[in-house]
């Protein structure tokens, strides 16, 4: 009898027990799935897996570099960076640097002016528009413009600017986009700086004709215009 009862009172503890060992374990699986659910809410966005192959950790310091270093975003917003300052941002040769955009030609377009003009005709805003209406949820336009090598390396800088400065105006007019400065950024390269190769006449271009190693005075009377969504 007394055994009995001994037996029952282990059962009756145990019951107990069981229960709040349960209790405690499901609280603790709680706790592991709401922190996993709160580390992914904090995660920052990656870049879609079509992105990753352009944006190389050499193309993200480069961006870092402009962004920073150029007024890109934040400060004088959309003042743009000139070639002196473009060579201390890139901090490589002109050829690696423009390998860099190679890979956005699907994502750009080259907008060419007429030789000494930094106006743009139908064909470049037509250019233009398609370009930058195609963001699909990049966060960084950017304008580079060149100058070809005639006239004085002063007279080329302030031209590249012009060009790139037509751009620019362009965007606020057509799209009042009240992001645009943050979302824009202008390089103005004259003829001292990563001059365009031939092997950049496969981007859509404003201009038809010919296009290649005998003709790239032409192609760097221009700007090339790309969306970049990189996640820096």
């Amino acid at each position: 009898m007394m055994i009995a009862r001994i037996v029952a009172a282990v059962i009756l503890l145990a019951i107990p027990a069981g229960a709040t060992a349960k209790w405690i374990g499901s609280a603790e699986t709680r706790l592991v799935e709401s922190t996993a659910a709160a580390t992914t809410e904090n995660q920052p966005a990656v870049a879609a897996s079509s992105d990753v192959e352009y944006c190389s950790p050499e193309l993200k310091k480069i961006l870092r570099r402009v962004l920073m270093s150029c007024g890109l975003v934040g400060g004088e917003a959309a003042r743009g960076c000139q070639p002196v300052q473009a060579k201390n941002v890139a901090t490589m040769a002109g050829t690696d640097f423009n390998a860099l955009f190679r890979p956005m030609k699907d994502r750009g377009g080259i907008i060419q002016f007429d030789k000494d003009k930094a106006e743009l005709d139908k064909e470049d805003l037509a250019l233009v528009d398609k370009v930058f209406a195609d963001q699909k949820g990049a966060s960084y336009f950017f304008v580079v413009a060149r100058a070809s090598p005639e006239g004085s390396v002063t007279h080329n800088r302030d031209l590249s600017k012009s060009r790139a400065e037509a751009v620019m105006n362009h965007l606020k007019e057509q799209f009042k986009d009240p992001d645009l400065e943050k979302e824009v950024g202008m390089l103005w390269l004259g003829e001292e700086f990563a001059q365009l190769e031939d092997e950049f006449c496969q981007w859509r271009r404003s201009a038809g004709g010919e296009c290649g190693s005998k003709t790239t005075k032409e192609l760097n009377r221009s700007a090339f215009v790309a969306w970049i969504d990189c996640q820096l």
